[in-house]
């Protein structure tokens, strides 16, 4: 039996605008963090439109330096749809790295590893396709903001 491989395809690029960071302290698991999520652009090739001031990054950090993200936000695509969008993933990288973006620094964005795999639903019937259809997404910490470049997994 031959499976198709998977392509990815192109949909959207996320610019993600963040409240400063409100740290919880340590839990069972690590350090704990919200970040909220303010605002920002969806462009991109099948999604365009905004991010909404709603949703936060939920994130724990380990003793070892991995960042678990936990992502839950709302875009407006550019003709009104309302689309959530739930986004999981991970950050590590060198320790260097990290205190550098910690910092606030620009850092070479291939010397960290930040990916996410993501689940977005609406109940438009123009975007029904999103709701039937599993993202992975590949991004970067920067100061007040995260890129994120959203493939389908098709």
């Amino acid at each position: 039996m031959t499976l198709p491989i998977p392509r990815l395809e192109h949909v959207c690029d996320l610019s993600v605008t963040l409240d400063p960071i409100r740290e919880m302290g340590t839990g069972r698991a690590g350090q704990r963090r919200i970040i909220p999520i303010v605002g920002g652009t969806v462009t991109g090739p099948l999604l365009q439109g905004r991010i909404l001031n709603l949703g936060a990054d939920w994130q724990t950090i380990f003793p070892n330096g991995l960042a678990e993200l936990d992502t839950r936000y709302g875009m407006e695509t550019h003709d009104g749809a309302t689309i959530e969008i739930i986004n999981y993933g991970y950050r590590h990288g060198p320790q260097e790295v990290l205190d550098a973006i910690a910092r606030g620094e620009e850092v070479d964005h291939n010397s960290y590893y930040m990916r996410t795999h993501a689940r977005l639903e609406t109940g438009d019937p123009r975007y029904d396709w999103v709701n039937k259809t599993l993202f992975v997404g590949v991004g970067a910490r920067l100061q007040q903001a995260v890129q994120v470049q959203l493939y389908a997994i098709r």
